[in-house]
Parts: structure tokens; sequence; C-alpha cells
């Protein structure tokens, strides 16, 4: 039985961030479980490119990723409360593995687009998710 739904989006990627809240939404009223949505900051702050920006930079992006996380939540899904809103720094797949501990999920969505070369050389976030999630994971092609 599924209890907890955390859903995974890329803020960068609106309208397919919207297709997939509201998959999660789906499902999620279907099971009668709970809500989280996660989205990953990618990590500048610790490499050579980081030394180009000012101290602080990091958190007023991480805040900003969090008003507009609530905001694209609040939009799409005007009638949901409750949801839990994760904004994490770091790798995209290993943070959302680690939102899934975070939020106590029981299942995984994750966004995925037409597959290219370089995806299939490379692998993307979306099949290491799948590949190392301890739960369940959807995957939903925007």
């Amino acid at each position: 039985m599924t209890e907890h739904v955390l859903c995974a989006i890329d803020l960068t990627h609106e309208d397919d961030a919207k297709a997939l809240l509201r998959e999660a939404d789906k499902l999620a009223g279907f099971y009668g479980a709970t809500l989280s949505v996660v989205t990953v900051l990618p990590d500048f702050g610790s490499s050579w490119v980081g030394t180009f920006f000012k101290p602080g930079t990091m958190h007023d992006a991480a805040e900003a990723a969090n008003d507009a996380l609530h905001d694209l939540v609040r939009q799409t899904l005007p009638d949901r409360e409750g949801v839990q809103h994760i904004v994490e720094i770091g790798v995209v797949y290993e943070e959302v593995l680690r939102a899934i501990s975070q939020a106590q999920a029981d299942l995984v969505i994750v966004g995925a687009h037409k597959p290219d070369i370089a995806d299939r050389l490379l692998g993307p976030n979306s099949a290491r998710i799948a590949r190392l999630s301890p739960v369940s994971t959807l995957v939903v092609r925007v």
C-alpha cells in the first residue's frame, strides 16, 4: 500500500513539472497518500566556478527555488493541502534518493524525456533513481 508519494521535478522545465505534479496528485489521491515534492539545485559552490559568486548565493538560490516550488505547487494543485516541499543542493539523483528517506516515501515519481544517444551512454537521472531507489519508482514520459 502506498502511503507517501514523492515527486521529483525540475523547476527549469515548468510544463513538464506541472504534468508530473498532476500525475503525482492523481496517484496520491488514488491511494489516499500524502505528497512531497522535491527539486534539486546543482551545487557549484564547491567547484572552481563557485569562486566567481559572492558568499550566500547558494542560500539565496535555495530560498528562491523554495518560493518557486511553493508557487508551482499552488498553481498546479490549488486544492491539494499538506504538500511537503523539499529543496536540495547537489547531484540530482543522489539528492532525490536522500529525499526519499527524508520524506519516508514509498513511491517516487520522476519524469523522463525521449532518450537520446547521450542518455544511453551516460544514463539519465531518472534511470539512476529507478535503479538505486529503495522504493518503487514510476518514470513518467513528459
